[in-house]
């Protein structure tokens, strides 16, 4: 299929000449345009026909284009959240699909997921201060062998920090997404049994994507649920978890926490949340490492074949109407 010019622009946010794969100018009418979210647009967003989104720029310059992309067909996030272009859907023309970035993020976010667990449980955090103040803290740590773990959120992230707990013996892993339905390795229950599920985990992972049904799931009750001495690691959005309920837990000392995301993001200075015991931070680094890019890359390319072939797109969440 070839495209006109009027309506033939793609915005990306890696120069094309850095893509393998790109459709040819010549034989697709599809013209590159770069846009890595800087103040000027490379043209005008009338004739954007597919707009993928710069990559962790933040909601305000994510939509700054769509209510002017007239000819607009397709958005291509490359974060498996879709949260942060939701606020410019409204003003997209029917017809648009939306698309996430599936099959990106899964092996950097649950590296991170084990790294987190791994870090919060053998104390990582305190030998490093140990060290710092030229310390020995030698004792004893708990292990993840033998613990139960329940994931929240069962999509292709969740399955993947699964795929990589399989070495580390845990007696459970119990998982937990929208609707129930049945996988290789188990069950996956809804998400009307996690007041069940909640007091048997030692370790409770949060992969979730943020909607109006899971903002704030991890509030006080299911904080309150979670057994003494439990592990909650939030690698989904920051809002998923209800910060002044978290905060009242961790500075009690009954659970911990180890947090890829916050609420508020980023944290500011000051912020309680640095420096509540048992709580461990990392900078929403889930997907930001050297396996990103390539992966990334491999999406866009891919996707554009299909758009410019007119063939059915990947990884859409929703198309407007």
């Amino acid at each position: 299929m070839r495209f006109e010019d009027s309506a033939a622009d793609v915005w990306l946010p890696v120069p094309a000449d850095e893509i393998e794969g790109l459709p040819a100018p010549a034989e697709s009418g599809l013209n590159y345009r770069f846009w890595d979210g800087g103040p000027d647009f490379p043209a005008d967003p009338a004739r954007c026909a597919f707009y993928v989104v710069p990559y962790m720029k933040g909601s305000e310059i994510a939509v700054r284009p769509l209510a002017a992309m007239t000819s607009l067909r397709a958005v291509q996030t490359l974060s498996a959240g879709i949260d942060h272009v939701t606020p410019g859907i409204p003003a997209l023309r029917p017809g648009v699909a939306l698309c996430n970035a599936k099959g990106v993020h899964e092996a950097s976010t649950a590296e991170l997921t084990l790294a987190l667990i791994l870090a919060s449980l053998r104390g990582i955090p305190g030998f490093v201060r140990g060290q710092d103040a030229e310390e020995w803290r030698a004792g004893f740590y708990p292990a993840l062998a033998d613990k139960s773990v329940l994931i929240v959120g069962y999509g292709s992230i969740g399955a993947a920090i699964e795929d990589r707990l399989a070495p580390f013996e845990c007696a459970r892993v119990a998982r937990v997404a929208r609707s129930a339905r049945a996988t290789e390795r188990g069950p996956v229950h809804a998400l009307a049994d996690l007041p069940a599920l909640l007091p048997e985990a030692d370790v409770v992972v949060l992969s979730t994507p943020l909607t109006p049904a899971t903002h704030h799931l991890a509030d006080a009750g299911f904080l309150a649920r979670m057994k003494d001495g439990a592990l909650l690691v939030n690698v989904a959005r920051g809002p998923v978890v209800d910060t002044a309920a978290l905060l009242k837990e961790v500075e009690s000392g009954r659970i911990t926490a180890a947090l890829d995301v916050t609420d508020p993001e980023p944290l500011p200075a000051g912020h309680p949340l640095w420096h509540a015991p048992g709580v461990l931070i990392s900078p929403h680094v889930g997907g930001s490492t050297s396996a990103f890019m390539p992966r990334a890359k491999r999406l866009i390319a891919g996707q554009l074949r299909r758009f410019a072939a007119g063939e059915e797109l990947a990884n859409v969440l929703l198309t407007t109407g």
